[in-house]
C-alpha cells in the first residue's frame, strides 16, 4: 500500500515536451531554465525532448542530461518527422494530463512556461503562446501577420501568433484533436472548431538564429494547409456540402455554354464545330458531375462508418 501512494504522489502533474533539432549550443541552458522555471512552479513535473534526428552533438548531450536527472526523458527520431511526429512521440512517453509544447523552431524564455500551465488552470482548455516581442526578421514577421489575419478572418479565432508551436492543454484536449504533418501548426484552430475555450498568454521570444521564411513554395504549402484545415473543420462530415455545391457551379456554366451554343446553331448564326466555348462547355459539364459523383462516394463512405464517427464533445455530465 506505501509504494502504490508513493508513485501516485511521484507522478507528474505537467508535462513539458520539447522538439529540438541541430541546438546543441543552447540544448544545455533550454534545461536549465526549464528546470529552474518548473521549480518554482511547484508542481511535480516531466520533461520530454524528442530530438528530430539531430546531425550535430545534441542527441549527445541530451542522452547525459537524461542520466543526471530522473524526470527527463529523451526521445532520438532515427530520421527527421517534424514536428507533429515529435509531439506524438512525447504524449506516448510521458504520464502528466497538463501537456506544454514547445517548438524547437522557436526558442523561448523558459520563465513563461508557467504562465501557459497558470493560464491553463483558470478554465481555458488550451493556451496558446503568443511571441511577444519577437526577435525575428522583419520578413518572417510581415509574412506571419499576413498569415494570421487570413487565419482569424477564416477561421473566426481570435489568434494574433496561430503557428508559434507554443502552446499548454491537456492530453484530453489532444486526444479528440486530429493533427499530423503540417496540420499540427493549426493545432489551436482545430481545438476551437471542437468547441474548446482557447486563448492567448505572451511568452518572450529569445534572441538567437532564426530560418528566414523567403521560399514561394513555403507560402504555397501554407495556403494549402489553411486549405485543407477549413475543408476538414467544415465539410469532413458532409462531402456533398462542398463537393456538390462547387459542382453544381460549374454544372450550370456548363449548361449555360452548351445551351447558348444550342440556340447559336439552331438559329444559324454560325457554326460551333471546333470552338473553344463548346470543349469549355463540356469540360464545365464533365467536372461538376465528377466532384459531385466523388462527394455522393464520401458520403456513402461516412455512412459506412457513421458508427464509429462521433460528431460531439461533451463538456460535462451532471446526475444527480
Amino acid at each position: 500500500m506505501k509504494n502504490r501512494i508513493a508513485s501516485r504522489k511521484k507522478r507528474p502533474a505537467v508535462a513539458v515536451i520539447v522538439s529540438v533539432r541541430d541546438c546543441a549550443p543552447a540544448i544545455e541552458a533550454v534545461h536549465a531554465g526549464l528546470v529552474m522555471a518548473l521549480d518554482g512552479l511547484r508542481r511535480p513535473y516531466e520533461t520530454v525532448f524528442v530530438d528530430d534526428a539531430s546531425t550535430d552533438a545534441t542527441s549527445e548531450k541530451l542522452a547525459r542530461l537524461a542520466r543526471r536527472h530522473p524526470n527527463l526523458t529523451f526521445i532520438r527520431m532515427r530520421s527527421s518527422f517534424g514536428e507533429a511526429a515529435a509531439l506524438d512521440a512525447g504524449l506516448k512517453h510521458s504520464t502528466a494530463e497538463t501537456i506544454v509544447f514547445l517548438s524547437g523552431r522557436v526558442r523561448v524564455n523558459p520563465k513563461d512556461v508557467p504562465g501557459l500551465v497558470l493560464a491553463l488552470e483558470k478554465g481555458e482548455d488550451l493556451v496558446s503562446g503568443r511571441r511577444h516581442p519577437r526577435r525575428d526578421s522583419v520578413l518572417n514577421r510581415v509574412v506571419s501577420w499576413l498569415f494570421n489575419r487570413m487565419a482569424s478572418s477564416i477561421f473566426k479565432v481570435r489568434l494574433r501568433d496561430v503557428n508559434s508551436g507554443i502552446f499548454s492543454t491537456t492530453r484530453s484536449v489532444l486526444g479528440r484533436v486530429s493533427f499530423y504533418g503540417d496540420l499540427y501548426n493549426f493545432i489551436p484552430i482545430l481545438a476551437a472548431q471542437q468547441g474548446y475555450r482557447i486563448r492567448e498568454e505572451n511568452v518572450e521570444q529569445l534572441p538567437g538564429f532564426f530560418r528566414v521564411s523567403r521560399y514561394p513554395h513555403e507560402y504555397m504549402q501554407r495556403s494549402l494547409d489553411m486549405i485543407t484545415v477549413f475543408f476538414l473543420a467544415r465539410y469532413s462530415k458532409k462531402p456533398i456540402h462542398f463537393l456538390g455545391f462547387v459542382g453544381s457551379i460549374l454544372i450550370v456554366l456548363g449548361l449555360g455554354i452548351l445551351v447558348y451554343l444550342f440556340v447559336y446553331r439552331i438559329l444559324q448564326m454560325g457554326g460551333i464545330a471546333g470552338r473553344p466555348l463548346l470543349v469549355l462547355g463540356a469540360l464545365l459539364l464533365a467536372i461538376g458531375i465528377q466532384m459531385i459523383s466523388i462527394g455522393l462516394l464520401g458520403e456513402m463512405i461516412i455512412f459506412t462508418h457513421a458508427g464509429d464517427i462521433e460528431e460531439y464533445n461533451i463538456e460535462e455530465i451532471i446526475n444527480a
